[in-house]
């Protein structure tokens, strides 16, 4: 049986998220996996990719061929220079602390405080006051001509 290690497509339309699986290699790209193994998800940023190195190398060294992307994942992770025994340095670096956007905002509302609220805003209603004046001056104009 041809083993493969290669990513199982999972999530909505336009947000993929895939998990790393061994599958026999005739099986369909989303069908039944022996084992999974990981999960990378490219849409979020930074990309989540987390491999089960052990069971990683296991099946490498089983003899399950990776796909490209997924060599790419493991020199990632660092999974496949342990395989291959290189020094080469893995490249996954750690996830940043989320901004708290809650006090952002406080804090923008809180500088916005001293500022004027209404500095480059016009209301509708003194658009219309300062158009009703030129108007009765050109309707008076027009009664005198007639």
């Amino acid at each position: 049986m041809a083993v493969k290690i290669r990513l199982k497509r999972m999530g909505k339309i336009r947000n993929a998220q895939y998990r790393i699986v061994v599958m026999d290699s005739r099986n369909k790209r989303d069908g039944r996996a022996i084992e999974e193994i990981g999960i990378y998800q490219p849409k979020t940023n930074p990309s989540i990719i987390r491999v089960n190195g052990e069971r990683a190398q296991y099946w490498l060294g089983v003899g399950a061929q990776p796909t490209e992307t997924v060599v790419k994942i493991l020199k990632l992770s660092g999974d496949w220079q342990a395989f291959a025994g290189t020094d080469e340095p893995s490249g996954i670096a750690p996830q940043p602390e989320k901004a708290d956007k809650l006090a952002a905002f406080n804090k923008a509302l809180a500088e916005a405080d001293d500022e004027p609220g209404s500095g480059a805003i016009t209301s509708r209603k003194k658009k219309a006051e300062d158009e009703a004046p030129a108007d009765a001056e050109a309707e008076g104009a027009a009664s005198d001509e007639a």
